[in-house]
């Protein structure tokens, strides 16, 4: 059962690699910005790489309890500055259920997140090897 917990830490860390990778362009700085959200030419970077770390860190297992306070930190501040944003194409009430449905999802991250800064990374997983070797399993 010790793989199940690594398949779900490779799949929960890699939604925060991947999406780390989308903040390094002008059109990401330009749509934050667009959001209203403040600096977007420095927050939106240090955001990407907020999301990059955390999600390297519990994908490794490696300080996966502070991976953990970063994806909960970064997930807590896209929530806070990105929702309510749709597009202006959307029907009224199509956006009111994509927001609903894009907070309910960023709140189960956040609550991912939380249960790992509380668990840590489990058994497979370099924090783990390293508990062991000093006999502190």
């Amino acid at each position: 059962m010790n793989v199940v917990v690594l398949i779900g830490r490779i799949l929960f860390s890699l939604n925060f690699i991947f999406a780390s990778l989308g903040h390094w362009s002008r059109e990401s700085f330009d749509w934050a910005t667009s959001l209203g959200v403040p600096m977007a030419s420095i927050l939106v970077p240090v955001g990407g790489i907020i999301a990059f770390l955390g999600g390297l860190s519990i994908l490794l297992g490696y300080k996966a309890r502070i991976g953990g306070w970063l994806i909960a930190l970064y997930t807590l501040g896209v929530t806070v500055t990105m929702i309510g944003f749709v597009p202006p194409d959307v029907p009224e009430h199509m956006g009111n259920m994509i927001q609903g449905w894009i907070l309910m999802k960023n709140l189960a991250l956040l609550g991912g997140a939380l249960v790992i800064t509380y668990f840590g990374s489990g058994p497979l997983s370099i924090d783990n090897k390293h508990h062991v070797k000093r006999g502190r399993k």
